[in-house]
């Protein structure tokens, strides 16, 4: 990958503030994604149908309760602020356009979101990664007001980006029978929309200062509850496994160009697509029980998410899935821990391999 040496500087630095807690003190991260990111920001969006706040989510979060994040726990993004020492960032949408806060982190993140704008068009209201970026130029407006443009410029230079978006491209835009983007493209088609579109939100991320971004890959979504239920036999469903690995694929080669053209860029790619299957395909090497159904009870029809007041396992932490497309707090652990030993190695990535 262009500007391996630069990136593998990054990661190596990033692993040393992990270890040295005054350092890490002063990383900044800014999070943009979906549900599988999300710490509450859909829960200021009066009319999305894309929320979480209600039980049982948050039943094992910090005071028991509901906080916008879909699990029964942490997110992924939780656990590794944690590692790294440094608090969660806040949602967007909950501080004030002159918070103190935004110049320690924000997490933009919201169910429903999509690479592309008509993803996720049902939930009525959601935050799409144009809206989120918006969100990120507001944000840097006001860091600027409060420190001057040159501190600002070097606070968002210095700051490590998380992106996770696609899932959402494909479960809730590309796979729905009911929507035009399935009817209307080819797969390769429409994985070239999402390739040029994400290549312009990444290029607007670096125009707005962002240098150390990390995309976060797709996981297996054919193995995913909400789709296993397509297969007569509950099984994974294989085609939209190779979608997502051509996907995975093809953001490497983006990722790879945009680090050769764009100046001072130094975008990684975290691929956790084995690590996830590895974990719905063999639950019982990691201490699961259950990985092709959910703890909570859901309603596919409806969305798969958890039926408030419905029935939860009696175990939570042995079951990979917490409704049917969200990971537990447990699975969350153990990704986490993965992510986090692949994000901050000082082991060089292997270059995307061609594909079959």
């Amino acid at each position: 990958m262009a500007k391996t040496a630069e990136i593998f500087t990054f990661l190596i630095i990033s692993a040393a503030m992990a270890a040295a807690p005054s350092l890490a003190a002063s990383l900044v991260t800014f999070v943009f994604g979906d549900s599988l990111t999300e710490v509450g920001n859909n829960n200021y969006l009066q009319l999305s149908l894309a929320k979480s706040n209600y039980p049982f989510y948050g039943v094992d979060y910090i005071g028991g309760k509901p906080t916008g994040r879909f699990t029964n726990g942490r997110t992924i993004g939780d656990i590794i602020s944690s590692k790294l020492g440094i608090p969660s960032p806040p949602p967007y949408l909950s501080l004030a356009p002159n918070d103190d806060a935004l110049v320690q982190g924000v997490n933009y993140a919201s169910g429903g979101a999509g690479i592309l704008n008509d993803t996720g068009l049902y939930f009525i209201q959601r935050l799409t990664f144009d809206d989120q970026i918006n969100n990120f130029k507001k944000t840097k407006e006001s860091i600027e007001a409060k420190i001057g443009e040159e501190a600002a410029n070097k606070l968002c230079n210095q700051a490590v980006y998380f992106i996770g978006l696609g899932s959402n491209d494909y479960v809730n835009n590309f796979l729905q029978p009911f929507l035009a983007d399935g009817q209307q493209y080819t797969h390769d088609e429409f994985l070239g929309l999402l390739i040029s579109t994400l290549g312009g939100q990444l290029t607007r991320l670096h125009q707005l200062g962002a240098r150390k971004m990390i995309f976060h890959g797709l996981g297996p979504l054919g193995c995913i509850p909400s789709q296993r239920v397509k297969s007569s036999r509950g099984q994974c469903l294989k085609q939209v496994n190779l979608w997502v690995q051509q996907f995975n694929y093809n953001v490497q080669k983006l990722i790879a160009t945009l680090n050769k053209h764009l100046p001072s860029a130094e975008i990684s790619f975290a691929d956790t697509y084995q690590a996830v299957f590895d974990l719905i395909d063999n639950p019982t090497a990691f201490g699961f029980k259950v990985s092709n159904t959910s703890c909570c009870n859901v309603d596919t029809q409806l969305g798969g998410l958890c039926i408030p007041n419905s029935k939860v396992c009696n175990n939570h932490s042995e079951y990979v899935f917490w409704d049917a497309f969200h990971p537990s707090d447990a699975a969350n652990e153990v990704l986490a821990e993965k992510l986090f030993a692949k994000i901050f190695s000082p082991a060089p990535s292997a270059a995307p391999l061609a594909f079959p």
